[in-house]
């Protein structure tokens, strides 16, 4: 791991509302995005390994824009309207990661969200497949303008919560997604190993070594580590 990532042996962080990402961070969905995304270069004659190095964590549509720069933006929002109706319906494979189940259990209770670049359909599908109960807060691709890097996800949730960005833990684990908890003003932990490399405050292989308490003046504890 490089040095500037802190380990996960004695990292606690305190915040007021965590803010949790879906993808690679409470489920891993790795095996259906794959398998969609090389059908889809291999069909507009694109590197399917160098597609894949870029899909994570942002909306489809931005994906397409970065690698077809030429294209209109309304074949890629029609692209993408066709991917998410196919990861939508291929589960296999999608699995909870390491630990979510235990880390969604002691969150029940305590402020929280969900911001992903999911729309709301499939968002609800690989949370069901993954046995995650689904939080009460979601802000999904219906809900933004704008696709992470963009903070406007990690901004809205925050608002609806009531709580200041400053005070909000973001679980991220792509560039796209800690790139927008930045920009929203947010500390992050870094959920695996996409995450270890991009400087998160924290950062953990995945959530069975996660405490979450809260605490009677209303913070929470988050410690990572023995």
């Amino acid at each position: 791991m490089p040095a500037n990532v802190p380990t996960t042996t004695t990292s606690v962080l305190t915040a007021r509302a965590l803010l949790l990402d879906m993808d690679g961070t409470l489920v891993n969905s790795d095996a259906v995005v794959e398998r969609c995304w090389r059908g889809w270069a291999t069909e507009h004659g694109l590197d399917p390994e160098e597609v894949l190095k870029v899909v994570h964590g942002r909306q489809g549509y931005l994906t397409m824009s970065v690698l077809l720069p030429d294209r209109p933006m309304e074949q890629n929002h029609a692209d993408n309207r066709e991917l998410l109706a196919q990861e939508t319906a291929d589960l296999d494979g999608v699995v909870p990661v390491a630990g979510a189940p235990a880390f969604m259990a002691a969150i029940a209770s305590l402020p929280h969200a969900l911001v992903t670049s999911a729309d709301e359909a499939l968002a609800t599908a690989r949370m069901t497949a993954s046995g995650l109960p689904m939080p009460a807060l979601r802000i999904t691709a219906e809900h933004v303008s704008a696709s992470k890097p963009d903070p406007e996800g990690f901004l809205k949730a925050a608002a609806e919560l009531g709580v200041s960005p400053a005070d909000c833990l973001a679980l991220e684990d792509s560039e796209a997604g800690i790139a927008a908890a930045r920009a929203a003003g947010m500390r992050v932990l870094g959920v695996g190993p996409r995450a270890a490399s991009l400087s998160p405050t924290a950062h953990t292989e995945d959530l069975t070594d996660v405490r979450v308490t809260g605490r009677g003046d209303g913070t929470i504890e988050v410690r990572v580590g023995a």
